[in-house]
């Protein structure tokens, strides 16, 4: 498994190497963590349910239900424009979403005209959410993000426009939505009603706000969040769960005063910039090992 020899030489996973499955280039993307939760469920027993309390991009979430890792995955996602893609998607309309974009003739002047008026209907507002995703610089779809001038090569608002690939990622979701459930809503509140699920999983990254972070504050529109209970409902999950947050001294004593095994795990970002974040749970000797 080329995945797994890769975390046991402790190399840095590059995202390039990873399959791109989300339709979303979202900021603290998770794309980078796949061959990790791999390596995790393939040491637990299968979940019956695989639950993302914040969806975002959900590229493990997605990951998850393609590869057959879970019976059953669960996205949760507060933010109404990200929760109008997984609806649109996940309930009938994606081949229409994939239509959409594939033909769209983008231009700055067309852009605005899309994004200058609200949406009519839910699907609307997934193309728009998309289109924004698409062209605002870093994909961030907070209020006062700006689009791109430039981009990659000059390209400027098309750098990242990829109709056809965007089209393919939606219909290949398709073939495996049967297998995902999505609800919008409160994350921590629908954690903590399955908790009590032994055959349930968790993988927890929320928006990196904890101890005076800025980045969830600057990238996510939905960015309030009240870490200290989220901790205190993760301590109460009767099955697994693997958390994902920013490497700080506050966050590894919020870890240690719940008594979670915490471990620092190296990245390549889309810049090709090493970093590294914190990976928590009961216990993560498989990842050292």
């Amino acid at each position: 498994m080329i995945q797994l020899d890769l975390l046991t030489e402790k190399k840095i996973i590059n995202v390039a190497s990873v399959p791109k499955r989300s339709p979303f280039r979202y900021p603290g993307g998770k794309t980078w963590l796949v061959p990790y939760i791999r390596l995790w469920l393939s040491r637990i027993d299968k979940p019956g349910e695989f639950i993302e309390p914040f969806a975002g991009g959900a590229i493990i979430g997605l990951t998850v239900a393609a590869e057959n890792l879970a019976e059953h995955v669960t996205l949760v996602e507060l933010n109404d424009e990200v929760a109008a893609v997984w609806k649109t998607i996940l309930t009938g309309n994606a081949k229409w979403l994939a239509e959409e974009i594939s033909a769209f003739c983008l231009s700055p002047e067309s852009a605005r005209a899309v994004l200058s008026k609200p949406a009519s209907s839910l699907k609307g507002k997934a193309f728009q959410t998309i289109l924004k995703n698409r062209i605002n610089r870093g994909g961030i779809l907070a209020k006062g993000a700006g689009i791109m001038k430039y981009g990659e090569c000059g390209k400027g608002i098309k750098s990242r426009w990829y109709p056809e690939t965007l089209k393919r990622r939606i219909m290949d979701i398709v073939n495996y939505r049967d297998k995902i459930t999505f609800v919008e809503g409160d994350g921590i509140e629908l954690a903590r009603e399955r908790s009590g699920s032994k055959r349930a999983a968790f993988f927890i990254d929320p928006p990196y706000t904890a101890y005076g972070k800025k980045a969830g504050a600057r990238l996510y529109s939905d960015f309030e969040l009240d870490h200290d209970e989220l901790f205190k409902v993760a301590s109460k999950i009767k099955g697994n769960f693997l958390m994902t947050y920013e490497n700080s001294e506050g966050v590894r004593r919020m870890a240690e005063r719940h008594g979670f095994d915490y471990e620092t795990v190296c990245m390549k970002n889309t810049h090709n910039a090493e970093m590294t974040e914190l990976l928590i749970g009961r216990n993560l000797d498989w990842i050292r090992k």
